[in-house]
């Protein structure tokens, strides 16, 4: 099936890991709520042969969050370093419409190259992710959540 980006934005009150609980929580019920396949998030991870080489192509697939950005990778959703949200936001105090923009141009992106250089292409490592605390009139009230999985 080959690899997949995915992007979210979620709501975040000053705890990254809560957030990407209840950020999980969402996708899986809008993704399985309807119990056929599975009943539970957990009964989801329990299908370690699918987790392992399908997944799901959503923030499902990355089971730990770290509060780093210099952590381990494998596996992992972490923060954007502070350089590279410079970089691509211009500010230390990033929005969310300026992170809609920055995914909506990386998706635009005409050649791989300028993929790569985009917000999305930071996290081009299949089965991880990261993340970004967005603000509103300068005070932290999302997260964007982008990654890559799939086999």
């Amino acid at each position: 099936m080959g690899a997949s980006g995915w992007n979210y934005v979620t709501a975040y009150d000053g705890d990254v890991k809560a957030a990407v609980v209840a950020l999980k929580a969402r996708v899986f019920e809008e993704e399985y709520g309807d119990g056929d396949s599975y009943g539970s998030l957990a009964e989801l991870y329990e299908d370690e042969e699918f987790m392992g080489t399908e997944g799901t192509h959503t923030v499902l697939d990355i089971p730990r969050t770290v509060l780093t950005a210099d952590a381990d990778q494998d596996g992992a959703l972490r923060p954007l370093a502070a350089d590279r949200v410079t970089h691509h936001f211009g500010t230390d105090l990033p929005t969310v419409q300026r992170y809609a923009e920055l995914v909506a141009a990386a998706n635009d992106a005409m050649s791989h190259q300028a993929y790569e250089q985009s917000l999305l292409g930071e996290c081009e490592e299949r089965w991880t992710g990261c993340y970004v605390v967005l603000h509103t009139e300068g005070v932290p009230t999302h997260l964007g959540v982008f990654g890559v999985s799939g086999d």
